[in-house]
């Protein structure tokens, strides 16, 4: 794929100049270490972002289990939840 955009950032003399080193050592351009190195941290990026993603869906799942529904037909049950939980609650402790 060719590369049609430019991106500008400053870096510190020490890091420029191990990137020029490595560029040469590669017989590439900076921009071709930079590439590399930008592709390999978003790579990295989205195997950990992939994997916090499992590990939610996990967490959600078992929690799931423990999560009950409150059935009432009632249109106005979301203004009147916690009242209703607390009853449950209550009746749960009581019985």
């Amino acid at each position: 794929m060719g590369k049609s955009e430019v991106y500008s950032w400053r870096v510190s003399q020490e890091l420029k100049m191990a990137l020029e080193s490595e560029a040469r050592r590669a017989k590439g351009s900076v921009a071709d270490v930079l590439e590399l190195a930008a592709r390999a941290w978003l790579e990295k990026h989205r195997k950990r972002e992939s994997s916090a993603a499992a590990e939610e869906a996990r967490i959600r799942a078992r929690a799931s289990r423990c999560l009950g529904s409150i059935e009432s037909g009632d249109p106005s049950r979301s203004e009147n939840v916690s009242r209703t939980i607390r009853q449950r609650l209550s009746a749960r402790r009581a019985g």
